[in-house]
């Protein structure tokens, strides 16, 4: 065992007591060293590696949960992992007794641990997470109460059970994803069915079960554990000794998921009808079930067995607690509200449930089984601390090295040379802070959103994932396996998937006739659901769900059924192709819900699916095992909602022992999920407020007024049979990592090999077919009108045009591909500054006017007044008709400084409150630019000169196609007008030399009248 983390992430066999582990440091990352011999502690870090250090990016300070550095003891609450890691230590010293006779359990017990642990089974084997997870129940219940011990830690138990669950006694078993939770239920029902039927009197036992599941999907998975299914796991796993067999067919079982807790409408009738109906005296008629009926309805034969004598079994055991009132120290926006307020009637219902058959017939045990069993942000808990009922604990840490799960790889680093982290780690709050917007939740018009505008850093994500997936498709046809593997993309709403989905996998719409036609096949050729004439395939390769619906078991709301219909009745025609529905009409849900669950099933309806689009999260308990790829594209609030999201690529696909006993290493590559450590919560320090200032215009000073145009937008007239273009340097488009999103991102595990994505796919796009779609999109954007054929007679020349463009320089590629200049977003801004070369052309002769505000078309310093609590520069009274300058930084109150210096100034005013805006296009999107400063100059003329000022330290994108619009539309349309002074634009972009530039400007604009007047 000499190898370190880097070279042999799994160290231990599945099937023993894990042996070795890896050192991990005081933040939770891996030490470069050979493993150490003995079992890792239970200590709740989460396996995944942190961001690289690199000059202008600070590695982050995080804790792990249970660690109580920096936070007050008034924070702190339960932490069960000292608790655990006893328990684990003397079930350890138990299971190590070598004579049954001292084991301390009733004879049938013996049998069946001894049978778990020894048994030669000819199929599936038991994990050793999962007769550990098992062991420590049967030790709780038979060993414990035997010793002083052992009752302290049952009675510690009980504590934290009052405090969150008065009413109820649990026991958890935190079990990573994949480790196989189902196989321990069918443990424990074994182990408590053959003890009550062969120890009646023990009072311990029950054999009534009912398993409680999130969804419909875990609930018809579940049934496995029903001894009369044909491929139950007693016998099809050989869970049971054969003499036992006939014992576990006694047991009552009922699985249900916890929705059939909703106390149901016993009558239909109208929202108008109930209001006119009344009981006596006046009360308003009950037409909602009582509780017994509703217990009647969905736990069915347990009511009628004796008292005691039912164990509840809750799978997913996270979404099943009682929330307290809200921590006033948490704070959470709009969006957290109202997930946080629908898991918590989600929780309050299922535990409702479970109390109300406790009252009814009154219940043995309740067993939680969850890879996650932690609060929830907005439960009323810290969020992320764990139920303080666990008792035993197999980590996915664990489970990475015992090889029983994938190794999630994630972002470490990428080419963006900004930002405290990879851009790809956390996409969704990355795209926030860029201010990249998407479709809000509940978009009426998510059909007509064009999936071409998804932004760039989207489609640089999308296309790197892709690439990485192509090798490993081909790795995988190449060792024989005959399933695809799956990519998976989680967005925030239906809209946003719906963008998605169609980008990805084509999309139609419907004509002036009301037919459908493809608008687009799709852009990733493996996942497109239309052939190359348009055509629908027989069989989708990429499916859009909504998996919080179809686990209801309701109808689909109207407006995701809308979304997904076209891929509804493609499914519809092939299950009636291939008679999989056995002739049962399937509704909606269950069609889709069937794709989804049976995706990379040969034979089944989701054979052929290589993509899953996904509204909110991915259904707990999917026991798909090729997925490999996965995007985030939401917001991720808790670590618990990232792992549940990771979860779903972490099963693995063989379970084929290699030479040495272990499984080899399987990966899971995510992007946009910021599966991270978690941290503690921060009180944020009291700090006194500002000032508030009120900035106005002083009526004293009302010579110093300045007035300005109010511009909506600008004219010209291009010739309808020739396009030339001037190209100047502001016609350069600059694409690098900050406009098109990193193109080089290393993935990396906590453990084992690395590996960088790119978007490899758009390096195959020709030159020649890159200037034929931006001449497209240029004809298409910029010299079409809304509802005319495109001009075809000029494409010959636009295609001249935009190739000149590139062949000359004007399009710069820093090491993304020269194809990512067809992205939608970017593509507009390559057409809008083609285009302005183009109106330069001609600007000699065909002159560009202002279109003003027909309603205000002039603005005034005089309707100034607003409040701020911002710095603020006192402006000389003789200077500005505004008593003060808004410092939104040093520079702007350092050019104020100047500008008052100068005997040029006449009068100035800072942009602030003044509604002083200049509309330009960023692409295709409109938008308003609100420049810094105007200043009148007496610059010797009969007039004086209105000069618009802006200050800038980093000149981007955007401002380039401000200053642009400036000086090629703004000024020459306002001053063609005649009618509002004389105006110039200038920039300065180096605060150190303000006062020599602008005493340069000056000078040069001072010169040029006299030279003007001479002339």
């Amino acid at each position: 065992m000499a190898a370190s983390f880097f070279e042999q992430p799994i160290l231990n066999s599945p099937y023993e007591a894990p042996r070795f582990h890896h050192l991990l440091d005081a933040d939770g990352q891996p030490i470069d060293a050979p493993p150490v011999a003995g079992r890792r502690r239970s200590e709740l870090t989460t396996p995944v590696p942190k961001p690289r250090n690199r000059p202008g990016r600070e590695r982050q300070t995080t804790m792990a949960l249970g660690d109580a550095r920096g936070v007050s003891d008034a924070e702190q609450e339960y932490n069960p992992t000292s608790a655990v890691n006893e328990i684990r230590s003397l079930v350890e010293s138990w299971r190590a007794l070598p004579n049954p006779a001292d084991w301390g359990v009733t004879p049938t017990t013996a049998r069946l641990l001894a049978y778990w642990r020894a048994h030669d089974f000819h199929g599936v084997k038991p994990f050793f997470c999962q007769i550990e997870a098992v062991e420590t129940i049967v030790w709780l219940t038979e060993v414990a109460p035997k010793f002083s011990r052992g009752k302290a830690i049952l009675a510690n138990i009980a504590a934290a059970n009052a405090a969150s669950n008065p009413e109820l006694y649990r026991l958890a078993m935190k079990m990573a994803t994949g480790a196989g939770k189902t196989t321990v239920m069918a443990m424990l029902i074994a182990w408590q069915t053959a003890n009550a039927i062969r120890s009646p009197g023990s009072g311990k036992f029950g054999r009534g079960f009912l398993i409680i599941a999130p969804g419909v999907t875990i609930r018809d998975r579940l049934q496995v554990l029903l001894p009369e299914h044909p491929k139950n796991y007693y016998r099809e796993r050989e869970l049971v000794p054969s003499d036992l067999v006939a014992d576990i067919a006694k047991a009552k079982i009922v699985i249900t998921n916890y929705h059939a807790f909703r106390r149901r409408e016993t009558t239909d009738i109208s929202k108008t009808g109930r209001a006119l109906l009344q009981g006596p005296r006046g009360a308003p008629v009950v037409t909602i079930e009582s509780e017994g009926a509703m217990l009647e309805r969905a736990c069915g034969p347990l009511i009628d067995m004796p008292k005691e004598s039912v164990v509840v079994i809750n799978d997913e055991a996270h979404h099943c607690y009682r929330e307290r009132p809200p921590r006033t120290d948490e704070k959470l926006d709009a969006e957290e509200k109202e997930e946080a307020k629908k898991a918590n009637i989600a929780a309050r219902l299922w535990i409702s449930g479970i109390e109300a058959l406790k009252r009814k017939r009154g219940i043995k045990a309740v067993y939680d089984l969850s890879a996650t069993p932690f609060f929830l942000r907005g439960s009323g808990y810290r969020e992320n601390a764990l139920f303080p009922w666990v008792i035993s604990d197999f980590s996915l840490m664990d489970a990475i090295e015992s090889g029983i799960v994938k190794l999630p790889r994630v972002p470490i680093d990428d080419s963006l040379p900004s930002g405290d982290m990879p851009l790809y780690r956390d996409l969704w709050k990355g795209l926030k802070e860029r201010g990249v917007s998407l479709p809000k939740k509940g978009a009426s018009k998510a059909g007509e959103l064009d999936p071409s505008r998804l932004p760039p850093e989207i489609q640089t994500a999308l296309n790197s994932l892709y690439s990485h997936y192509l090798k490993v498709d081909a790795e995988w046809r190449r060792a024989g396996i005959v399933v695809p593997p799956v990519f998976i993309v989680v967005c925030a709403n239906t809209a946003i998937s719906k963008l998605v989905y169609e980008w990805i996998a084509g999309f139609q719409r419907l004509n002036e006739d009301g037919e459908p036609y493809t608008v687009d096949k799709g852009q990733l050729e493996r996942f497109r659901n239309f052939d190359e004439h348009g055509n629908r395939l027989p069989r989708p390769n990429t499916l859009l769900i909504d998996s919080e619906q179809i686990e209801s078991g309701d109808a689909l709301d109207p407006g995701f059924r809308d979304a997904a219909l076209p891929e509804i009745e493609q499914l519809k025609r092939e299950l009636a192709a291939s008679d999989g529905a056995d002739g049962k009409e399937l509704s909606d849900a269950e069609l889709l819900r069937e794709a989804m669950n049976t995706v990379g099933k040969r034979g089944r309806l989701g054979e052929s699916i290589r993509c899953v689009v996904s509204v909110s999260m991915l259904t707990e308990g999917w026991d798909t095992n090729n997925v490999t790829h996965i995007l985030g594209l939401r917001a991720f609030g808790s670590q618990l909602l990232c792992e549940q999201v990771v979860g779903r690529a972490l099963r693995r696909w063989s379970y084929q022992e290699n030479d040495k006993g272990l499984f080899n290493v399987e990966y899971a590559d995510i992007l946009g999920i910021p599966f991270d450590f978690t941290r503690q919560p921060v009180v944020a320090p009291v700090s006194a407020p500002k000032p508030v200032a009120y900035v106005k215009a002083v009526k004293e000073r009302a010579a110093l007024e300045i007035i300005f145009p109010r511009v909506e937008g600008y004219r010209v007239e291009l010739p309808d049979e020739r396009l030339e273009a001037h190209f100047t340097p502001d016609s350069r488009l600059v694409m690098d990592a900050e406009l098109v999103g990193p193109c080089v991102t290393r993935m990396s595990g906590i453990v084992g090999e690395s590996v960088e994505i790119k978007p490899d796919v758009l390096e195959d796009k020709r030159y020649s077919s890159i200037v034929y779609d931006l001449a497209v999109h240029l004809l298409d954007t910029r010299f079409r009108e809304p509802g005319e054929p495109r001009p075809s007679h000029l494409f010959g020349q636009a295609r001249r045009v935009v190739r000149r463009w590139m062949d000359e320089g004007y399009l710069v590629a820093k090491d993304v591909p020269l194809a990512a200049v067809t992205y939608r977003a970017i593509a507009d801004q390559a057409a809008e500054r083609i285009y302005l070369a183009c109106q330069r052309a001609v600007s000699g002769t065909r002159p560009i006017k202002a279109i003003l505000d027909p309603y205000n078309p002039r603005g005034s310093t005089r309707h100034v007044g607003f409040s701020t609590s911002k710095d603020l520069h006192m402006t000389d009274p003789d200077k500005s008709h505004v008593d003060a300058v808004v410092c939104d930084s040093d520079w702007e109150a350092e050019m104020a400084r100047v500008i008052e210096r100068d005997p040029h100034v006449i009068a100035y005013v800072k942009n602030q409150g003044l509604g002083f805006e200049v509309p330009y296009r960023d692409g295709a999107i409109p938008r308003k630019y609100v420049p810094d400063f105007i200043v009148k100059l007496d610059h010797g003329g009969e007039e004086p000169l209105n000069l618009v000022v802006e200050t800038k330290g980093y000149r981007g994108h955007d401002a380039q196609l401000k200053a642009e619009t400036m000086r090629r539309f703004w000024v020459p349309g306002v001053n063609n007008l005649g009618t509002h002074g004389r105006w110039d634009f200038a920039e300065f972009q180096d605060g150190y030399q303000f006062q020599s530039e602008f005493d340069a400007l000056v000078r040069r604009l001072v010169e040029r009248k006299v030279s003007d007047h001479a002339a």
